[in-house]
């Protein structure tokens, strides 16, 4: 990641060859001004990439400055600290577009001063708590996104179909529920670009979310899902309901998904007996709590 960002600003910086043409005078005020401004868009988030153009840019600039002011040490050092912000950011994961919890390329929540949290479900099996479920979400006037599984879908497309029409979102959930952790490349673009194919023959969806089976995971996987067009989506650290090795004990279920619940929460559960049975009550505590349960597309805040 670092390593891209450089080669990227080496790349950019002869690019600049326009600004040769600008005289001093106005090139110095530019540069005083634009330098002020990335301070100030730095506070308001603005996405990464455009903090490294500018960064750029200004880099390019500094050598007219050094030709008025000598002052190359400052200039030298002040742009530093700017592209030592985006690479240091970059290589934690802090996606500087949104404070949603991205590491490594994954999201596992969204913003936390938000009010928003997302019941995302998991299916590979459990149609048969589908229904109840769909209903309870309607009843509530709740929208969340079910990842399904290609073996799934393939055996259930009238249930694929029933969850869409209620305007739930469809995320991918793999082809075979592979370990994709220790899979290659290839393997891993073969499960998510199959299931995508899969779905949309069905019911005409362009999925653009994937959620690893059991949240294992490699470089190779979230490489390819970005290929394809996909943001990787984990659950939040604490906020497995675990209902799967739960199926009948809804207050297990009930504890784990609101137990220190906090705005952009991605909260996991799949189709079970207690997930079904707990799930009104879920569903009412947190909105008692003040939050909103949506999508995981709207608890990132992106365009839908």
């Amino acid at each position: 990641m670092l390593l891209h960002f450089f080669l990227r600003f080496f790349i950019l910086k002869y690019k600049q060859v326009q600004l040769d043409k600008i005289s001093i005078a106005p090139f110095k005020r530019k540069w005083q001004t634009d330098l002020r401004l990335f301070a100030e868009n730095f506070s308001r988030k603005e996405p990464k990439q455009a903090f490294l153009d500018k960064a750029v840019i200004l880099y390019s600039m500094r050598t007219k400055i050094w030709a008025i002011n000598g002052r190359r040490a400052v200039c030298n050092l002040l742009i530093l600290m700017m592209l030592a912000a985006v690479s240091v950011t970059a290589g934690l994961g802090i996606n500087l577009a949104t404070s949603a919890k991205m590491y490594n390329g994954v999201y596992y929540s969204g913003e936390e001063t938000s009010n928003k949290i997302t019941l995302m479900v998991n299916v590979y099996w459990g149609t048969e708590y589908l229904d109840d479920m769909l209903k309870t979400f309607e009843e509530n006037n709740v929208k969340t996104t079910f990842f399904v599984g290609g073996t799934w879908a393939v055996k259930e497309s009238e249930m694929l179909e029933k969850i869409y029409n209620a305007g739930h979102e469809i995320g991918n959930h793999g082809y075979y529920h592979l370990d994709q952790g220790k899979k290659s490349l290839e393997k891993n673009r073969e499960e998510i670009s199959n299931t995508h194919n899969l779905v949309k023959s069905l019911i005409g969806v362009e999925m653009n979310l994937f959620a690893p089976p059991s949240g294992s995971y490699n470089k190779s996987t979230v490489e390819v899902a970005n290929e394809l067009g996909y943001k990787t989506i984990m659950w939040t650290e604490g906020r497995d309901t675990v209902d799967w090795n739960h199926k009948t004990d809804c207050e297990w279920v009930f504890q784990h998904a609101i137990k220190n619940c906090k705005g952009g929460d991605f909260v996991l559960m799949h189709p079970t007996q207690a997930t079904r049975d707990s799930l009104d009550r879920i569903i009412k505590t947190l909105k008692e709590k003040g939050f909103e349960l949506c999508t995981v597309s709207e608890n990132l805040g992106l365009d839908i």
